[in-house]
């Protein structure tokens, strides 16, 4: 039987990756996102159901959930991105460095609280959230860093909330990805180059390979892993 599927942040990069991994099951897609001719472009693309909104926006998301399916039984929280790349330098002015702190943890956290909590009630039995992290999340870097700790810390919270149904919800926290507007432009031979070295598999990270560990987390083969989160990053950075 066909699943349902929502993808936030769904029209590029990972959420796209993800959204296509799905459709390729033959899984009825939804992706949701804020710009209404790239989301309605890539779903028309994929096979997938547009909803355009700013999940970092408790109006839109309300607006949203209104376009939503009835029932949902799996939630991928994609949406989100280092905002300080768009972000003046707000070297000096701590107003500035305020708003810029907050414009990621609206972006990473907030995206995921408010529609995980709007769709909580529609999440079918035995289904699963998971949410993008990052490496940050546990290496550091700044607002963004902060904020990707901050959701992988949070996602414990609704894990266990969701947990008595059978829900799972999880984070995939992704190392050095290529092919994604993560670093809009700004990402140079040199850093990159170091990005590749740091890992053991030397290579880069695909969105397919993040897609691939999401679909997994979201099958019946991870039914009882829950409140984790999996990093996929050649190598970069090692758990225990």
């Amino acid at each position: 039987m066909s699943r349902t599927i929502v993808v936030t942040g769904g029209a590029t990069g990972i959420g796209r990756a993800v959204a296509e991994r799905f459709r390729a099951d033959g899984e009825t897609v939804v992706i949701t996102g804020r710009r209404p001719e790239v989301l309605e472009k890539a779903a028309a693309e994929i096979g997938a159901r547009a909803v355009v909104g700013d999940a970092a926006d408790p109006v839109q998301v309300e607006a949203l959930l209104r376009e939503l399916p009835d029932s949902v039984d799996v939630l991928v929280n994609s949406a989100g991105g280092n905002t300080d790349f768009a972000s003046p330098d707000a070297e000096g002015d701590l107003g500035r460095l305020k708003d810029n702190w907050r414009a990621n943890f609206d972006a990473n956290v907030l995206t995921a609280v408010l529609t995980t909590t709007a769709l909580a009630p529609r999440l079918a039995a035995n289904g699963a959230v998971v949410h993008l992290g990052s490496i940050a999340g546990a290496r550091g870097a700044g607002s963004y860093g902060a904020a990707k700790a901050a959701l992988a810390t949070w996602n414990q919270d609704i894990a266990a909330d969701l947990g008595a149904r059978g829900i799972t919800s999880n984070v995939v926290a992704p190392g050095f990805t290529a092919e994604t507007e993560f670093f809009q432009g700004r990402l140079s031979g040199e850093r990159r180059q170091r990005l590749l070295e740091a890992t053991m598999t030397r290579r880069e990270g695909e969105p397919a390979d993040i897609a691939a560990a999401i679909h997994f987390l979201a099958s019946p083969a991870a039914s009882h892993i829950t409140a984790q989160v999996l990093h996929v990053n050649g190598g970069a950075l090692t758990t225990r």
